[in-house]
């Protein structure tokens, strides 16, 4: 368990710089005379008729409604294996992250909500400050390296994943438009195929990514967001714990291997690129000043650190959990303000909850931004300071 959990966060480490690079690379070219080519290619038609199916979108929207089911896909299988054989299969790990992670969904929602309550379409977007960003959080733990307690980055890890699943039930709660009644049918249908491929036993991967592209293309045309597809064929995929970590050949884990490098090196760069394009000669005090900026500033670097931070201290000074190992106050702290990095998932977010008002995207990208940068300058500080405390 241990040597997976430090991989786990050797990877993820890793996977922050293509990220990175590609955040970096957008905020250059909207700045530039490159900008108005880039929109054009981000706003360009793909697609056509297939199978009696309207398949035209923007570019844009295939990587929303495309790429990221991928995306999806694996943080599901990351959550299912997590549930069957790691971290979440053991309750008495649970409580202080989950307790974390619910502090840290609600308190930047509220926050979010003071800020915009006046206007119902801003409001909207309560979920945007409500998001983790692992790939980011990860990498600031793993740049003070061992000064950092496993325990310490276990905490963290589980509260991501709690994290994400909680983000995966707000999209289908809350952001899910008109809704096609044969279109959710058929995706039923392909819901009890895949069911009944599991409970037959059939372990080969390709039955249920055959199913599984059917299921898109029905939840792509029925209103309900085309990434819950993703999740849900996850959650099908056959997997037991009785396999054990020692058989690397069993079909679930090599689809998993198999997604990690193309989800890391294409599809999270891809939508980073898409989606994190800010003009700074746009950034105006207006703009800085906007409730859904301000909203999103406070919410995920104020109410994430607080709300993560006053769950898991309640849980601990109610007797229901214990610091993790080696661990001192300061650390926890430190992790809990980098849970305010929101990024990737908190941009997906803004994207549905402004579908219909695209000029709000550009305080929803300057909101992330600035609390991603400055929840990832103080984690990093506190749990310097920290890890020198505690030697």
């Amino acid at each position: 368990m241990i040597t997976r959990i430090r991989s786990f966060f050797s990877g993820d480490a890793a996977d922050a710089l293509p990220l990175l690079g590609a955040t970096v690379l957008a905020l250059i070219l909207a700045n530039s005379p490159a900008t108005s080519a880039v929109q054009s290619m981000l706003h360009a038609m793909v697609g056509g008729t297939v199978l009696g199916l309207d398949l035209s979108k923007t570019v844009e929207h295939w990587i929303n409604d495309g790429l990221m089911v991928i995306f999806f896909l694996l943080v599901g299988m990351e959550i299912k294996r997590e549930v069957v054989e790691g971290e979440l299969s053991q309750l008495s790990t649970v409580a202080l992250p989950v307790a974390g992670a619910v502090g840290g969904i609600v308190l930047p929602a509220l926050i979010y909500a003071g800020f915009t309550h006046r206007d119902p379409v801003a409001l909207q977007g309560w979920a945007i400050p409500s998001a983790t960003d692992i790939a980011f959080a990860v990498a600031v733990l793993s740049a003070l390296g061992k000064r950092v307690p496993l325990g310490l980055k276990l905490f963290l890890l589980t509260l991501a994943i709690v994290d994400d699943l909680a983000a995966i039930l707000i999209i289908a709660v809350f952001y899910t438009h008109e809704l096609s009644t044969l279109s959710l049918l058929l995706a039923g249908a392909c819901l009890v195929g895949l069911l009944a491929l599991n409970l037959a036993g059939v372990r080969r991967m390709l039955p249920y990514l055959l199913l599984g592209t059917v299921l898109w293309l029905c939840v792509l045309k029925s209103g309900v967001h085309a990434t819950l597809s993703g999740v849900a064929l996850a959650f099908l995929l056959p997997l037991k714990r009785s396999e054990g970590e020692d058989t690397k050949a069993r079909g679930f884990v090599r689809l998993e291997h198999a997604l990690k490098p193309v989800v890391s090196f294409l599809i999270m760069p891809v939508f980073a690129f898409a989606n994190s394009g800010l003009s700074f000669a746009g950034v105006t005090a207006d703009l800085i000043l906007h409730p859904v900026t301000l909203g999103i500033v406070a919410g995920l670097f104020l109410g994430k650190q607080f709300g993560v931070f006053a769950a898991a201290w309640a849980m601990i000074r109610l007797g229901f959990a214990r610091l993790p190992d080696g661990t001192n106050w300061l650390q926890l702290y430190g992790v809990s303000a980098c849970a305010g990095i929101g990024f990737t998932m908190s941009l997906f977010i803004g994207t549905l909850a402004f579908d219909h008002r695209p000029e709000l995207q550009e305080e929803v990208r300057l909101g992330v931004l600035m609390a991603s940068v400055l929840s990832a300058a103080l984690g990093y500080a506190l749990l310097h300071i920290g890890s020198r405390q505690r030697g």
